[in-house]
């Protein structure tokens, strides 16, 4: 069996759909025999552990976050011996699997709530949060701005209001009821008796409300999931917990605890800034926020993305920034979305493969375990005609065959269309060829995975006099790498410090390299140099 200490600290995650990723019996719908179908192609690029999106079953008014029973498959993607399946073969192919574990809320047509809203003597009632009133809990913010005006729900059937964090159709369950604990920690204990790997753990921060607060990040949420951890650590060795908290830096260090809760957390705030660097052609934004990230203990890590089945959030930027953001990547109005913008990395950086290329070199090379969004790897597009977040979420290009590979009959969405669409992008067309966006990202991962210092969180800026140039070493024991990212669309020389004057290996051309006075990038060029000692 696979090697289960701290796996995860230098591993290459890929998040996936998987009703839009194979669809292996012809219904048009994505499953779990396809992805099975498709763990070689994973296995290519390099992949360590995949993400897969909720397969409960579910009404899916929130694709899937929406859980009606936490114990099933919902039947379009299969069984759970279907998911046994992919598990094992996952497994032998080195491939570890994480689930989404929805915590805070269920779907409305979850038995539980359909239960406790029935009647108000109910075992259940007491599942969720019920009120007379609803003035509580006033200084909790609403999540989904375009649709929801309040927290509060009416239920005309027992006159009381229930709680919900995000859509009316989701009701949050009550933490405060020790049932609801013992019940989410059965949840955690039947999946990972499955034999799947760990947790992506969903909206973390609103497990509990207290009058008097905004409602997230409260000392009774932390009780919990350090009690979720050790349950865990006890019974379940080498298995993980990644947090979804989307906050600033320091606030989701807490949710590390002392490497007693989780064990990796998305760093949120740096994705909106590499795309803020890449338009402005200057690291500032990037080493601010990264300045601004706190230790972590030694058997925690960062988890980075560029994209993610939501939308490309602006929660953790200021106004200004946010306003300055949507002007540069959301000019048409129907690509916002919330407090985000709903497009995917390809159109975002005007489908330009040294843009595109650039900000992977950020990604592989910063703090953090990176995580690429399925399709993103090839340069997929988006479909802005769709609703919602579903333009980010079309199926996955195989080749250029009718239905893009994905299916044989006519797919559950609508594909994407024109120049990024599957007859110009697709997996058949470049991964034989050596020069494309595929094999590029995949000799980055490979690169990667040879050395532990991507994998360390140690990390020092360096000041080259250039503001378009982002220089970093990462470095662990006697490894050291010299990072190098020209932000900009011209050619920028730059002075590296003396002691960086020396002989390098350039890990992607394999050959030696010598800095000494002046050096001079190309526009969006990256280098990742090792020092030769």
């Amino acid at each position: 069996m696979m090697d289960t200490t701290l796996w995860y600290k230098n591993a290459v995650f890929y998040e996936i759909s998987v009703r839009a990723f194979k669809d292996s019996n012809g219904d048009g719908r994505g499953d779990l025999r396809g992805l099975t179908e498709k763990l070689e192609y994973l296995q290519t690029l390099g992949v360590d552990c995949i993400w897969i999106m909720p397969i409960y079953p579910s009404p899916l008014k929130d694709d899937g976050y929406d859980i009606a029973d936490y114990y099933n498959v919902d039947k379009t993607y299969g069984s759970l011996d279907d998911l046994k399946e992919l598990i094992e073969a996952a497994h032998q192919r080195s491939i570890r699997i994480v689930m989404d574990l929805v915590l805070n809320h269920t779907s409305d047509a979850h038995p539980w709530f359909q239960a406790s809203r029935s009647d108000r003597n109910s075992p259940y009632r007491d599942y969720y949060v019920w009120s007379d009133t609803n003035q509580k809990y006033k200084d909790a913010r609403i999540i989904f701005l375009d649709t929801e005006i309040s927290n509060w729900t009416w239920d005309e059937k027992t006159g009381q209001y229930y709680w919900h964090r995000f859509y009316a159709s989701q009701p949050d369950l009550n933490f405060d009821n020790p049932k609801v604990q013992e019940e989410m920690l059965n949840v955690a204990r039947f999946w990972l008796d499955l034999g799947i790997d760990g947790f992506r753990a969903d909206a973390v921060p609103y497990l509990f409300e207290r009058e008097g607060t905004n409602c997230e990040n409260l000392p009774e949420t932390h009780i919990y999931l350090k009690k979720l951890r050790s349950f865990m650590d006890e019974h379940y060795p080498g298995r993980i917990l990644l947090c979804e908290a989307n906050q600033w830096p320091e606030d989701v260090r807490p949710y590390f605890g002392d490497g007693d809760e989780f064990h990796m957390g998305f760093h949120f705030p740096i994705m909106p800034r590499i795309y803020m660097a890449l338009k402005k052609g200057r690291f500032e934004d990037m080493a601010e926020i990264m300045r601004r990230t706190p230790p972590i203990p030694e058997n925690c890590q960062w988890c980075t993305f560029l994209r993610n089945h939501d939308e490309l959030t602006l929660e953790m930027v200021t106004p200004e920034e946010r306003q300055w953001m949507w002007e540069q990547y959301a000019y048409e109005p129907r690509m916002k979305l919330n407090l985000g913008i709903r497009r995917r990395l390809a159109p975002l950086l005007d489908n330009d493969r040294r843009k595109i290329e650039l900000a992977n070199s950020l990604l592989f090379t910063l703090p953090g375990s990176p995580i690429i969004y399925y399709g993103d790897e090839i340069g997929m597009g988006d479909n802005l005609d769709l609703p919602d977040r579903n333009g980010v979420r079309t199926p996955m290009q195989w080749d250029d065959s009718p239905n893009a590979g994905f299916s044989i009959n006519e797919p559950y969405s609508e594909l994407v269309k024109g120049k990024l669409g599957y007859q110009n992008i697709n997996v058949a067309s470049q991964i034989d060829d050596p020069d494309s966006l595929f094999n590029s990202i995949k000799r980055m991962i490979a690169i990667r995975k040879k050395h532990a210092a991507f994998g360390s969180s140690q990390m020092e800026w360096i000041e080259t006099g250039n503001p378009a140039v982002a220089a970093y070493i990462r470095q662990h024991e006697e490894d050291t790498m010299l990072i190098l990212n020209n932000l900009s669309g011209s050619a920028e020389s730059m002075m590296l410090p003396k002691k960086f004057q020396q002989n390098y290996l350039d890990l992607f051309a394999q050959q030696k390299y010598i800095i000494a006075e002046n050096l001079t990038l190309q526009p969006y060029s990256y280098l990742w140099l090792q020092m030769q000692r």
